[in-house]
């Protein structure tokens, strides 16, 4: 068990592959069962019997907004001071964003070094070696808040790649657009990676004909535009660009794993990661395929919680590979709250 973890078995973890997932999965619910007293508490009071979690459409799935309303820690102590200190020691802080006086979802990473390995792992087995790129980040609001997972992500990508012309932009788009039209030029490839909002404001100021780059939306549009489905998003962008494809990249604040789209919005998980089906009007009923409310279990979140209830909802066909359809409306939420016990 991983009661005192060790590095041969947070290596198990990271080196996981699809035959030893589910195995590797029930053991980290049982080190988190244990060991976070949040997700423990959720789990008594679901009534839980531990010894009838034999598969992981068995293990409770935190809802996401615990987040928000509870430090989800794995902790060497009950001692609630003991807890504070390791707390507040945490290699880095993950924090939503959100509008004036919202509360917002807050992650602490005890171990860095962790995410980072997942992060590259996951990105080496969809788009090879980060070297291989210039990374240009198109992200504003994200650079003009501080603790933002998909800014550290950036930077972690453009530390290993160390291509001299990586940068961050909110709205040099002149200069982005110049560099994107040089480098494509000798042939380098290259990564942007945009939130939606700003994608779609840029692709209308500067069209034209993009070589040898992947455009990568992560979502976001934050109330900056109309809304507009990821298709129309995408046929968009190609159309400015003159692409054959945008690609989407799904991750988030409580997580530490990602899933890659490299055409149409269909994701695919990182080695680290599943994703399954929840009904909504029973969050009970998990499965495997199908459309619902989307839970994702996410092994390198071994030291807060790896098995998450999102608040998205989404299509996963018999590959595994998933769509995701939108967010839960207030009528959505009827089923999904039986979950806030």
């Amino acid at each position: 068990m991983f009661e005192n973890s060790t590095l041969i078995d947070l290596e198990n973890i990271l080196k996981v592959n699809a035959s030893d997932f589910e195995n590797i999965a029930l053991r980290v619910f049982n080190f988190q069962y244990a060991r976070n007293p949040v997700y423990r508490q959720y789990c008594d009071a679901l009534r839980l019997d531990v010894r009838t979690v034999i598969s992981m459409d068995k293990v409770p799935f935190l809802p996401i907004s615990f987040f928000k309303s509870h430090e989800v820690f794995i902790g060497d102590s009950q001692s609630i001071a003991a807890r504070s200190q390791q707390i507040a020691a945490s290699d880095l802080v993950f924090e939503s964003s959100g509008t004036t006086g919202e509360l917002t979802s807050r992650h602490y990473v005890r171990d860095a070094s962790i995410y980072e390995r997942s992060l590259l792992a996951g990105f080496e087995q969809f788009y090879g070696d980060p070297s291989q790129y210039a990374i240009l980040a198109l992200l504003p609001s994200y650079l003009e808040r501080k603790n933002a997972s998909l800014v550290h992500m950036a930077q972690v990508l453009m530390q290993h790649s160390a291509h001299p012309d990586n940068g961050f932009y909110i709205n040099e788009w002149d200069q982005l657009h110049n560099l994107i039209m040089q480098l494509g030029k000798t042939g380098q490839k290259i990564l942007l990676l945009g939130v939606t909002f700003a994608l779609l404001d840029f692709a209308e100021a500067y069209p034209g004909a993009f070589r040898n780059i992947i455009v990568m939306e992560t979502g976001g549009m934050k109330g900056r535009k109309k809304e507009m489905t990821r298709t129309e998003v995408h046929e968009f962008l190609k159309s400015k660009w003159h692409l054959h494809e945008i690609h989407s990249e799904y991750g988030m604040t409580e997580l530490l794993s990602q899933a890659y789209s490299a055409a149409d919005g269909i994701f695919r998980c990182t080695d680290t990661m599943r994703v399954l089906v929840r009904d909504i009007n029973d969050p009970f009923d998990v499965s495997s395929t199908g459309s619902g409310c989307l839970n994702v279990i996410d092994l390198a979140n071994v030291y807060s919680c790896s098995f998450i209830a999102t608040e998205d909802l989404g299509n996963i066909a018999a590959n595994g590979s998933f769509e995701v359809l939108g967010r839960m409306d207030h009528s959505a939420l009827r089923g999904c709250s039986l979950m806030a016990v």
